[in-house]
């Protein structure tokens, strides 16, 4: 086994809260890489949709999510080994604080061996960073953090300074300015995804500009990615045709999971509600997550395709509505505002944005099909007419539990879904 491993250098990109600069770093050092010829595989930790879309596009490739719980440790190992095999650095964006949540990005740091890069926000700080950066490192044994980052810097002394407070053998690797132009913008569900970023390559490249100013030339130590064996995706999907909407409304699909479908035989037809596009002849629909309520007029106008989705539902075909998906098949949607269209009417209720987080968390859900894993995040509170088939436990004890309603084929929720987490599961969604 140890002689099929592979090496690559990588790093897990981490710090002591969330809002230091971890997706900033990411991107900056993957675009950074990128123009010094090497080829730069960025990966995820936990749930999120919108960091992965900024920093694969920084790295000009797809980035995947890797998470302990949803997907288990063999599916991250297996994703580390298949890009060690093709990238000259891998990248982690952790999640969070290092140690924060179970499991913790320093918990994948030391499963699989990765030096940790910690990002800190130095906009106050002269050598208290050291102390920072020495509290990370010596908190677990098991973890070791290879270097420091500074985000937010005043300039070139202040960087000085911050680089003079590290002791030991912690590198210093960089730093980025306190630049308003750097910020990548962010709504309520995080930063804007990236396809709405006209300017993105030119932000990325100001960002890898920056970056080089005060960038360690270095790559990070290799690290060794093990093999590891797994069954064959079945071939449950061949011959079925899945449409899937994704615009700017229906965005959060994780890419392993269109990989899953593809591998299990399916043929995915993409469409835009958005653009007009009619509901493309299939044998099952998705309507991922994302952001209906910024696109209330537009989606309410389509009752061209709100008839087609009920013709589809009534004829005893799967549909899986997720999150923004399930807020769209609900009558009707209010944004935060409290301006309200109808929707799709697939589901009786309506369901109104708050600008508070309404729920948050990891979700593990048993269905008819078998037990799913995934993670809701969101700020709509619904009113739905119905029974839930099943509702959603939380791993860590915290009160978000989402319910998931069925009707017919017609499968919708909150929870985000990822489908490695349990294959066959959930490719029976899209079987009738």
């Amino acid at each position: 086994m140890n002689a099929l491993a592979r090496r690559c250098p990588a790093l897990l990109v981490s710090a002591p809260a969330s809002g230091q600069g971890k997706t900033t770093v990411t991107a900056a050092l993957a675009r950074w890489h990128v123009r010094q010829g090497r080829r730069v595989q960025v990966f995820k930790v936990g749930a999120d949709f919108l960091d992965p879309l900024i920093t694969g596009c920084a790295a000009q490739s797809r980035a995947y999510q890797l998470d302990l719980w949803m997907g288990g440790e063999a599916d991250v190992r297996a994703r580390l080994y298949a890009a060690a095999g093709e990238a000259e650095l891998i990248l982690v964006e952790g999640v969070m604080g290092l140690f924060d949540g179970d499991p913790c990005s320093a918990e994948l740091a030391a499963q699989c061996g990765f030096p940790v890069l910690a990002v800190i926000d130095g906009s106050a700080m002269a050598q208290t960073f050291g102390a920072v950066v020495h509290g990370l490192a010596d908190y677990r044994e098991d973890v070791q953090v290879f270097g420091a980052a500074a985000n937010r810097i005043g300039g070139d002394h202040h960087a000085e300074l911050l680089r003079r407070s590290l002791q030991g053998n912690i590198r210093w690797l960089g730093a980025l300015p306190d630049d308003p132009v750097l910020a990548l913008p962010e709504r309520h569900l995080g930063l804007v995804a990236a396809d709405e970023l006209a300017d993105l390559d030119a932000r990325l490249d100001i960002l890898a500009n920056e970056w080089d100013r005060h960038a360690t030339k270095d790559l990070p130590p290799p690290v060794r990615f093990r093999p590891v064996s797994s069954a064959p995706v079945p071939s449950l999907l061949c011959g079925t045709r899945i449409a899937i909407a994704r615009d700017a409304a229906f965005c959060f699909l994780y890419p392993a999971n269109l990989d899953l479908l593809r591998a299990a035989g399916a043929d995915l037809a993409l469409f835009s509600p958005l653009a007009g596009d009619p509901l493309p002849e299939c044998d099952a629909v998705w309507l991922p997550g994302g952001y209906p309520e910024l696109h209330l007029d537009a989606l309410s106008l389509r009752s061209d395709l709100h008839a087609a989705l009920r013709h589809h539902v009534m004829a005893g075909k799967p549909l899986l509505a997720e999150c923004g998906g399930l807020l769209f098949a609900l009558d009707e949607l209010a944004d935060a505002d409290g301006n309200a269209a109808p929707m799709a009417g697939l589901l009786r209720g309506r369901a109104a944005v708050h600008p508070r987080l309404v729920a948050l968390g990891l979700q593990e859900v048993a269905l008819p099909e078998g037990t799913l894993r995934g993670h809701t995040f969101h700020h709509a509170h619904a009113e739905i007419a119905a029974d839930p088939i099943a509702t959603a436990v939380n791993p860590n004890g915290a009160p978000s539990r989402e319910a998931v309603y069925r009707e017919r084929c017609f499968t919708a929720s909150f929870v985000h879904f990822y489908f490695p987490s349990n294959r066959e599961a959930a490719l029976r969604l899209f079987l009738p």
